[in-house]
């Protein structure tokens, strides 16, 4: 969000489901920014197959909260995608880059918090230009 973030979230369990999303992040996070924005807030996922699922579905609806519209073939809309690929950006540079699962965690979360507030909410302000953008080729690939 603009001006602050939550610390990173790793999965345990590695792959995501439903069941895992609804529990690690729709719950304790996404529910709790709806409750502090109120009826202005637009929630943004993607067509992850996680976030399409029916727990996923109705654990939105039961919770009165609006999901963004998602275009089918636009992975470069979602500002998170530019942050991993930073985050990927930074690891790669690293003097000595992870090697184990522990490694890894800890320098992504090192990165994260390392990470300028600027970067993101430049990410998210550009949104608009993105969803225009993203309309005006009806779904495609963007250039961003």
């Amino acid at each position: 969000m603009l001006g602050s973030r939550t610390d990173l979230h790793i999965f345990d369990a590695g792959s995501v489901n439903g069941t895992s999303y609804c529990n690690e992040i729709l719950l304790p996070y996404v529910r709790l920014f709806r409750g502090a924005m109120g009826l202005q807030f637009l929630f943004m996922d993607d067509n992850a197959p996680c976030h399409r699922t029916v727990a996923a579905e109705q654990l939105l609806e039961s919770e009165d909260i609006e999901r963004m519209d998602w275009p089918a073939r636009s992975p470069d809309l979602n500002p998170i995608e530019h942050v991993w690929d930073y985050l990927c950006r930074r690891l790669a540079t690293r003097t000595l880059p992870p090697i184990t699962i522990r490694e890894l965690r800890m320098a992504l979360q090192d990165e994260w918090v390392e990470m300028p507030q600027q970067l993101i909410d430049t990410l998210i302000l550009s949104m608009g230009r993105r969803c225009e953008t993203c309309l005006a080729v009806r779904g495609d690939h963007i250039p961003y």
